[in-house]
């Protein structure tokens, strides 16, 4: 199947964390995620009931091999200055943005170019959008998962 591309956007709040697993929350309840063993492709006969708990969900063979090609295969937010390893987001700084983008408080209008930041493979990043006059209005997540 290959990587997928996922973003996301949610009302900003000043605690990242608590943004970050209440987007992981939601998107699990929404079933906004890939689940291959219940797939329309396969036939009703043989899919499998969606998880009813994150636990559940990874605890599948294809989904420990496949992820889920959402912000359900990252697992944990890292500080601004520690190193992105698998499973983890990381934030955008003030000082990374004006390096890569030119601008210290982003805007949705920025978004196409959140390509320019690095970024791989079972990894995400995130950054507070702003308003016109420099208010946050909302936190963007966005990486890439899933094989």
């Amino acid at each position: 199947m290959g990587a997928s591309g996922w973003d996301y956007s949610v009302p900003y709040q000043e605690d990242l964390g608590a943004a970050f697993e209440g987007l992981r929350r939601r998107v699990f309840e929404q079933r906004d995620y890939y689940w291959g063993p219940g797939d329309a492709w396969l036939p009703e006969e043989e899919r499998e009931p969606w998880p009813e708990s994150e636990e559940e969900l990874w605890a599948h063979e294809l989904v420990q091999h496949d992820g889920t090609h959402s912000i359900l295969d990252i697992f944990r937010l890292i500080g601004p200055d520690d190193e992105p390893e698998i499973g983890t987001v990381k934030p955008v700084t003030e000082e990374e943005a004006l390096h890569v983008l030119g601008a210290r408080k982003l805007t949705r209008a920025d978004v196409p170019r959140f390509e320019e930041f690095d970024h791989w493979r079972w990894y995400g990043r995130c950054a507070v959008l702003h308003d016109q006059r420099g208010e946050p209005r909302e936190i963007y997540f966005w990486g890439y998962s899933g094989d």
